[in-house]
């Protein structure tokens, strides 16, 4: 049987009855009293909170505050995480001396860094970027590393023999063959971009969706904040469906 990506169809439909059953169970939940509707409000007043943030309220600005600054971070971690790759990738002798500094640093939560770039730039939209920056950017490093890593050794003798300079290996040679792998550490960039982002925006007070999230828990508006917390769902749904279309039209081409 053919798999492909069947949209809309069985799957689509499994996922929509998932969401309907993940609503129902809430619903009991709030309606059972088991948890206060001060922390857990039921789905109806969410969906009118998103509802009125939407139409009347701050939440289309907001969203894109959080948005520009998930891509800004994201586009500025993938170029540099893709140049740095490839001038990695393109030696076995440099792969091998990086290799533990580069584990490391993967390692290292984005968490542990915020102290450090506040302290260098304050609290600050510079900052924020910062921080998605060095979060985001290692998905797409090693996968161009290791894309660049599993170049088939024939075409590295090829490249020899007809005296290919290390720009045209990696323009020609190089990134085609990684391209597979380097979305796919895209797509997981992105997610973390948007973590970051939101984490950021709580931290340094910028506006978004970070900031009004934190201020709705701050005064006990449960709906608002879930309302946030449902839009960040599908601003994360969106974005990853998008790059998941675009990552099984380029393995398409690489069959």
């Amino acid at each position: 049987m053919r798999r492909g990506f069947n949209f809309p169809g069985l799957a689509f439909l499994q996922g929509l009855v998932g969401l309907a059953l993940f609503v129902w169970v809430w619903h009991l939940i709030v309606a059972s009293g088991a948890v206060p509707r001060a922390f857990l409000p039921s789905p109806e007043a969410t969906w009118n909170a998103f509802v009125r943030g939407v139409t009347i309220g701050d939440m289309r600005e907001q969203l894109l505050g959080t948005v520009l600054r998930m891509i800004n971070g994201w586009l500025l971690a993938s170029l540099v995480g893709i140049a740095l790759g490839s001038a990695i990738g393109i030696s076995e002798t440099l792969r091998n001396y990086l290799r533990p500094t580069l584990a490391f640093a993967r390692a290292l939560p984005a968490s542990a860094v915020v102290p450090v770039a506040i302290a260098l730039v304050g609290l600050t939209p510079g900052m924020v970027l910062g921080v998605i920056v060095f979060g985001s950017i290692w998905p797409t490093l090693l996968a161009t590393v290791q894309g660049f890593a599993m170049v088939d050794p024939r075409l590295v003798e090829v490249s020899r023999a007809l005296h290919l300079s290390r720009f045209d290996f990696i323009w020609k040679i190089g990134l085609p063959n990684a391209v597979p792998d380097i979305i796919t550490g895209m797509r997981l960039s992105l997610t973390v971009a948007l973590i970051l982002a939101i984490v950021g925006e709580m931290l340094a007070g910028q506006e978004g969706l970070g900031k009004a999230i934190l201020l709705a828990a701050r005064m006990f508006r449960a709906p608002d904040l879930y309302a946030g917390i449902v839009l960040l769902g599908l601003v994360g749904l969106v974005s990853s469906y998008g790059l998941l279309l675009v990552e099984r039209r380029v393995a398409r081409w690489r069959r």
